[in-house]
Order: C-alpha cells, then sequence, then structure tokens
C-alpha cells in the first residue's frame, strides 16, 4: 500500500481508503457489529489506514464501531468523519436527507459527541458534510480554524454529494484552501473531478481530492451487469435504465485497461483516479472481504501508462462514440446554475 500526504496539513493517507459508511447502516448489507469490525481490522491488515465515517451514519453507529475497531491502533490509522446534518432533532425516513444545521454552535456541539462516540481526543480529518455554498460563511470558517487552532482536528474539508450540489461548493473549499474536498468521480462520470483539478491549477490550491464511488455504483467493478441489474430497494436503482445500458457499453469499451493477472478493471478504476497527483485517497464502498482484498491491492497494481490514460480522456471527450443518451443530462446547482456555466459542462440545473 502506497500512501500521499492530504492537504497543506500534510495528513498521511493511505492511497486505498475504507468509507465506513458501510457499516453501522444496513445500506450496503446488514451485518451483525462483530461482523462490521472484524471488516474494519480486515481493512487495516491489509493495509487500509484511512477510514472515513460520519455523524449521521447510523446516527453514531458508524462512529462507535469505527472506535471500537481502531481505537487501540488509533496511532497507526489516519480517521476522519462528518459533521452537518442533525439527526438528533430528526428521525431518518428511509435514504431520505435529514435536515442540516451548518452554524458553528451546533457543528461544535456535534464534533464533542462524535469525538466522544470515536472516544479520540480528535479526528484527523473533520469534514462539513453535504454544506452548500452559502453555508460555507465567514462563521464556519473562523470556527474550522478554531477547530484545528485547538487541535481537535488536523486538517479540514467538505465532503459533497449530488442531492446538495457541488461545483459551486467545491470550488469555494478549494480556493478557501480546505484540506480536502470529497467527492463522486469515476472514469465513467469524469465532469466534477475534472472542474476541480481546473480550479486547484488556477488558484494554486494545495486541496486533495478525495473520490468515493470510483466504481461508478457498481459497474466498473462488474457488480451490476445486464444479468445482474440492481434490486428492489436498491439506492442505486434511481439512475434511470438508460445510465446503465449505456454504461455497460463504456464498460467494454475500457476493456484495454485489464491486464490479465495484474489489474483488474476495477483495479483499474481506482488507478485511472490515483493518475492524478491531486487525488490523495480512493474511498470505494466495501461490502465483504473479496472487496477488501481485491481493490486495496489496487494501489500496488501497475498505474495507467500515459498512453492509457490518454485514450480514456480520448473516449471521455467523445462520450464513448455512444449516440444515444444516458438519461444523466442534469446535475444540482445552489447558484441557479451559474457554477454549471461556468465550468461550461453541457448540463441543465435540476429541477428545471
Amino acid at each position: 500500500m502506497h500512501h500521499r500526504e492530504l492537504g497543506a496539513a500534510g495528513v498521511d493517507v493511505s492511497e486505498i481508503g475504507f468509507g465506513a459508511w458501510t457499516v453501522g447502516t444496513d445500506w450496503w448489507g446488514d451485518r451483525t457489529d462483530e461482523e462490521a469490525t472484524e471488516m474494519l481490522r480486515y481493512a487495516l491488515e491489509k493495509g487500509i489506514t484511512y477510514f472515513d465515517t460520519g455523524d449521521v451514519y447510523g446516527h453514531g453507529k458508524s462512529e462507535e464501531l469505527v472506535g471500537e475497531a481502531l481505537g487501540d491502533v488509533r496511532d497507526e490509522v489516519t480517521v476522519a468523519t462528518k459533521v452537518g446534518y442533525d439527526f438528533y432533532d430528526n428521525p431518518q425516513a428511509g435514504h431520505g436527507e435529514l435536515p442540516k444545521e451548518m452554524h458553528p454552535e451546533y457543528l461544535d456541539d456535534a464534533l464533542e459527541k462524535s469525538l466522544d462516540r470515536l472516544g479520540f481526543d480528535h479526528v484527523d480529518v473533520l469534514q462539513l458534510h453535504n454544506a452548500n455554498v452559502g453555508e460555507i460563511d465567514a462563521d464556519v470558517l473562523e470556527w474550522l480554524d478554531e477547530v484545528t487552532e485547538s487541535g481537535r482536528a488536523d486538517a479540514v474539508g467538505i465532503a459533497l454529494g449530488p442531492s446538495i450540489g457541488w461545483l459551486a461548493e467545491g470550488e469555494k473549499a478549494i480556493r478557501e484552501e480546505f484540506d480536502s474536498v470529497q467527492l463522486v468521480w469515476n472514469a465513467l462520470e469524469p465532469e466534477i473531478g475534472d472542474r476541480f483539478l481546473e480550479v486547484i491549477e488556477e488558484s494554486g490550491s494545495e486541496t486533495s481530492l478525495v473520490p468515493r464511488v470510483p466504481h461508478s455504483s457498481g459497474l466498473l467493478n462488474e457488480q451490476i451487469t445486464p444479468e445482474n441489474p440492481p434490486g428492489e430497494g436498491d439506492h442505486r436503482a434511481y439512475r434511470p435504465d438508460e445510465w446503465f445500458e449505456t454504461g455497460f457499453e463504456k464498460v467494454d469499451a475500457l476493456r484495454f485497461l485489464e491486464r490479465d493477472g495484474q489489474r483488474s478493471m476495477a483495479q483499474a478504476s481506482l488507478q485511472y483516479l490515483l493518475y492524478h497527483d491531486a487525488v490523495a485517497t480512493v474511498t470505494p464502498t466495501f461490502r465483504t472481504r473479496e472487496d477488501i482484498d481485491a481493490w486495496a491491492a489496487a494501489s500496488d497494481v501497475p498505474a495507467l501508462s500515459d498512453a492509457e490514460y490518454e485514450r480514456v480522456r480520448e473516449l471521455q471527450a467523445n462520450d464513448f462514440e455512444l449516440e444515444r443518451d444516458d438519461g444523466m443530462d442534469s446535475l444540482r446547482s445552489s447558484v441557479g446554475g451559474e457554477d454549471i456555466e461556468r465550468a461550461g459542462l453541457d448540463k441543465h440545473v435540476a429541477g428545471d
């Protein structure tokens, strides 16, 4: 396992991280607390030292499990958590989104509760969870500075999701020199990552990018195939059928990245992201020990050559030479689409 530094804070992270949203919730399969703890420990055995949790996952349960599994090896691991959703006063309704609270008083109390659940005196990375650009105000920025100055966090970041919008949010975080921006980014969905790379280059920021969903919701690791579509109740089923149908064809176009016995498609999709110097760590969604075996090993498989990377970029630029739409032609925006237009993306604002 190779390691990189995250942001200007220089926090050490393994190139492959463990997204602990899979433990403490049943959205990615039912497992006992013992099974969840064993998964976390097994990931550490396989060289993963970066663990990313959040207070809303299982309403604190994920943090508790991370703390229990890793407390006795605290000096060997890097732990990130997230705050911002008020699950204390609001019940969870299925996969629906909870109300957010992004004012310093709430965030400070939420951080203290997270530290209590983890059993730590600090977190390595503290992230705002899906804050929109208007919520990242002067008071919140001052509070984040206080958190690092007090030693309760070594680095600060923001974790972004498609239900809120992310272009304006990620751009502001980069220009404000946040240490990390977490985003959905993969070889089939490159637009947001590409834009953030541009902003990092333009601004000279040392912000690191932390991609999640690197396998494009199961396509690039072939968990989802024409023979095995997402089942009823699967949280990925919100995507239109056209997205999956075109996705299968795009995966076939990327077969050249596979190297028999050396690099699988799933591993190549992680190396595609690690090709970028701005990427510090990639956080796949681990469901099984077999996932951990294969994807932790991705750090050590052959990196993409310049020629391979450029061929991927050509396919992306030409929409993989497909003539039909994938049904995903919109993005959410918290600024009326100004960020989409500024990025030059051929997308309209969701809901318009």
